[in-house]
């Protein structure tokens, strides 16, 4: 265990005590309130523990393996509550839980962050790189403009309507290409000979000689424990790996491990709990889950920002918002074809109309590279109307 941060030791014996709790409980039948509220919170613990071990497994390949990895590897607490929750026939759970974590990171989180950035700037004006603000929105914008044409489909009666499933496959082909065609560019980028290394305030490596055609990417910085540390326009050297590349991959393999048996665990204690509780489904998946699967990012997001990176922070909340909406959705999709109940980019309405004006908000409050505090605010608005109202779902 050598290499590891005193607060990583503790939050690493937390992680272990909650996840051994959550199985007692699931194991022996314990009352459901306090079952859900262990597997939630061991949920949220394990994100953190497979986001440290994969930058760390990432430091030995660069900035851009790392930020793909953390990006790819960190929701595989999601991941795995979507796979569980249609495996038992919990689509509604399965539909909110992506759904929350696309709404969660682009309305709340990223409002927060706004909110922060602005108070801790002198003029109260958040400013930014604009490029990865405008990537997102392109790739929100085009997984929504798949969802609203099937709903517009579903809602007319149309032919299409009997080949939704087809058209969720087609979909779901097209998103993972868009999403390659984004992220390739930024890891060749990384490997291109004299390229610099990460710059701090865009969390991602800007080549001297390639920084126009490549622009931001994917962050690589998911854990708040290990953000780096340079200032605007600095060039870090990279880190060394603190940890063993055997106790590295110890980590990786006990938390991606964990998750699943975790995300078993979570879903079984949800349907009692929401019945005591007297909360829906949706508030389930769009609320909890979501925001427990996200409680990294949520955490670095903030941290950042009350730093004054604003680039950085901003990163880390839009990179996750752009790969759960182009990359995990849509693999997803075509996952539950093996699964007992199938996911499709077909929606209830209000979960259609709500993606819609999260792009379009996305777009008008981020697109120009700088926010205000009250359009912080205003995006958190948002999340807590529509959160409200799956109360009533």
């Amino acid at each position: 265990m050598a290499g590891l941060r005193p607060l990583e030791r503790v939050f690493l014996v937390l992680v272990a005590a909650l996840t051994a709790l959550a199985g007692l409980a699931d194991y022996g039948a314990w009352a459901p309130v306090p079952r859900f509220a262990l597997a939630t919170f061991a949920l949220a613990g394990l994100a953190w523990l497979v986001s440290f071990a994969t930058e760390q497994l990432g430091e030995r390949s660069g900035p851009g393996v790392t930020g793909m990895m953390q990006s790819t590897l960190g929701n595989l607490p999601e991941l795995f509550v979507v796979i569980f929750a249609l495996q038992k026939g919990e689509l509604v759970v399965a539909q909110t839980a992506i759904v929350g974590s696309v709404l969660a990171n682009a309305l709340l989180v990223l409002g927060l962050v706004i909110v922060v950035g602005a108070r801790r700037s002198p003029d109260r004006l958040m400013r930014f790189s604009k490029r990865l603000p405008r990537d997102t929105a392109t790739l929100l914008l085009l997984a929504v403009f798949i969802i609203v044409l099937l709903g517009l489909s579903l809602a007319s009666h149309d032919p299409a309507s009997h080949h939704v499933d087809a058209i969720s496959i087609v979909g779901a082909i097209c998103l993972l290409v868009v999403y390659l065609t984004w992220v390739v560019p930024y890891l060749r980028a990384d490997r291109l000979p004299g390229a610099a290394e990460p710059a701090a305030e865009h969390g991602a490596p800007a080549p001297v000689s390639a920084a126009a055609r490549v622009g931001a990417g994917p962050s690589p910085v998911r854990s708040p424990l290990a953000a780096p540390a340079p200032g605007r326009g600095a060039a870090a050297a990279r880190p060394r790996p603190r940890l063993s590349l055997a106790l590295t991959l110890a980590l990786l393999i006990l938390g991606g491990g964990a998750s699943a048996f975790v995300s078993d665990w979570f879903v079984n204690g949800l349907e009692p709990a929401i019945v005591i509780l007297h909360i829906s489904q949706a508030f389930a998946g769009l609320v909890i889950v979501a925001i427990a699967g996200n409680a990294v990012e949520n955490a670095a997001g903030l941290m950042l920002s009350y730093k004054r990176r604003s680039d950085l922070a901003i990163s880390v909340v839009k990179n996750s918002v752009a790969q759960i909406a182009a990359f995990l959705f849509p693999a997803l999709v075509l996952i539950s074809f093996a699964l007992n109940t199938t996911l499709t980019f077909a929606l209830a309405p209000v979960y259609i109309g709500a993606l819609a004006l999260a792009a379009l908000a996305l777009w008008q409050v981020t697109g120009d590279g700088e926010a205000a505090e009250f359009e912080g605010w205003a995006l958190v608005a948002l999340y807590v109307i529509l959160a409200t109202l799956t109360l009533y779902e």
